[in-house]
């Protein structure tokens, strides 16, 4: 688990994830990168990929799902599982997905809803075993103006 990668913690309180996740995606795909997004529960992943459709009036961000042709073009892909097809340099984590392979990515982020207290607590253990592992970990929360700030 102590590989190269950074792995950034997104303590949501002000925001939803359909606020926070597309921004992310977008500055990721700004940076060059592809982007993952692994999602456990199928109707979360569903809602991922409307919401990306429709996330701008002027704008969509391409993505695809794991399970339809030729996901090894999509600058973002969903999927549920551990394949990287696309080659993406950034996994997002939402929904409590699993912590499993982070090491290939330059960059991972867990996405949590700290209003949630099963979210937070897991967003807590998750943090202490991966620092436990020497893990290269930041934390940012969102600041009273709604900025995201790092906090650790």
């Amino acid at each position: 688990m102590s590989g190269t990668g950074e792995i950034w913690f997104y303590h949501l309180e002000r925001s939803t994830l359909d606020q926070v996740l597309p921004e992310l995606l977008d500055r990721t795909l700004q940076r060059g990168w592809r982007a993952r997004v692994r999602v456990a529960d199928a109707d979360a992943r569903q809602a991922i990929d409307e919401r990306l459709w429709t996330w701008r009036d002027e704008s969509f961000l391409a993505h695809g799902l794991s399970d339809q042709p030729h996901p090894a073009r999509q600058p973002i892909l969903l999927t549920a599982g551990d394949e990287n097809p696309n080659g993406s340099q950034a996994l997002f984590i939402v929904d409590g997905s699993d912590m499993n392979l982070t090491e290939e990515f330059e960059r991972c982020f867990i996405i949590f809803d700290g209003r949630d207290e099963t979210a937070l607590h897991r967003a807590r253990e998750r943090w202490k075993a991966l620092k436990e592992q020497g893990a290269n970990l930041a934390y940012w929360k969102q600041s009273d103006e709604g900025r995201w700030e790092k906090a650790a």
